[in-house]
C-alpha cells in the first residue's frame, strides 16, 4: 500500500511564484498541493478547513504577515509543520519565525531538492534550515551569552534594563510602576522602547530574550 501523500498549503502573495511552486510540487510523487493563499488571514482559514501536513509560508504579505499567521496556526494546530520560504534572511526575520513556531526556513531561490528535503524533514518531525540560515543560527547560539561583566542588550538604557528585568520576572506594568515609583504611562513608554530595540512583538518574546540572557532570576515584586 502506498503511503498517504504529504498535503501542502502554499502561502505567498505573488501569484506567479505560487503557480511555479505548485507546478514544481505537483510533479513530485507523494506530494499533494491542497490549496493556496495570498495572505496570512486566508492561510489560517484554509488551514482550519483542510488541515494540511505542511505549510510553505512567505513572510511579507498584505494584511496579516506570515510570522503572525505562523504563530496563530502553531497555537491552534502545533502538529502542522510550517516552513518559511521567503527572500528575507536577516536575523530578525529568522528568529521571529522560529519563535512563532516555524520548523524550517528557506530562502526563495532554493533549488527543488532543498525544498523537497525541507518538506520531507519537517513532515518527519525534524527541523530544516537552509545552509546560510543554519550558519546564522550557529553564530547566534555560540554568542548568546554576553561577556562576563557586561550587561546584556547594551542598546537599552539603565532604566529600560530595570524594566526588562522586572518583565522577565513576570511583573505587570502596574507592579513595575509601583516598584520603580514611576507612572504607568512611563512604564508603557519604556516597554514600547524595549520592544522596539529588541525587535520583539510582544511581552512573551521579550521575556524569552531576557531570560536567555540571564535576566529575571529574582522573584518579581508583589
Amino acid at each position: 500500500m502506498n503511503p498517504e501523500p504529504v498535503r501542502v498549503l502554499i502561502v505567498d502573495d505573488h501569484e506567479p511564484f505560487r503557480n511555479g511552486l505548485r507546478t514544481l510540487l505537483s510533479s513530485v510523487a507523494g506530494i499533494d498541493v491542497i490549496g493556496e493563499a495570498g495572505n496570512g488571514k486566508d492561510a489560517i482559514s484554509l488551514t482550519e478547513e483542510n488541515q494540511p501536513d505542511i505549510i510553505l509560508m512567505d513572510i511579507q504579505m498584505p494584511g496579516m504577515n506570515g510570522i503572525e499567521a505562523t504563530r496563530l496556526i502553531h497555537q491552534s494546530s502545533p502538529h502542522i509543520g510550517i516552513v518559511v520560504l521567503t527572500m528575507f534572511e536577516d536575523d530578525d526575520s529568522v528568529f521571529a519565525s522560529m519563535r512563532a513556531g516555524a520548523r524550517g526556513y528557506l530562502l526563495k531561490g532554493a533549488d527543488q531538492s532543498e525544498i523537497l528535503r525541507a518538506i520531507q524533514s519537517v513532515q518527519s518531525g525534524e527541523a530544516l534550515f537552509g545552509p546560510g540560515i543554519a550558519r546564522r543560527l550557529i553564530n547566534f547560539f555560540t554568542n548568546i551569552n554576553p561577556p562576563q561583566g557586561e550587561k546584556p542588550f547594551p542598546e537599552l538604557t539603565d532604566r529600560e534594563h530595570e524594566v526588562l528585568d522586572l518583565i522577565a520576572q513576570g511583573a505587570s506594568n502596574n507592579q513595575i510602576s509601583q516598584h520603580l515609583v514611576i507612572s504607568q504611562k512611563t512604564v508603557r513608554n519604556h516597554v514600547s522602547n524595549i520592544f522596539s530595540k529588541l525587535q520583539v512583538v510582544d511581552r512573551a518574546q521579550a521575556i524569552i530574550r531576557a531570560r536567555d540572557a540571564g535576566m529575571g532570576t529574582d522573584e518579581h515584586p508583589k
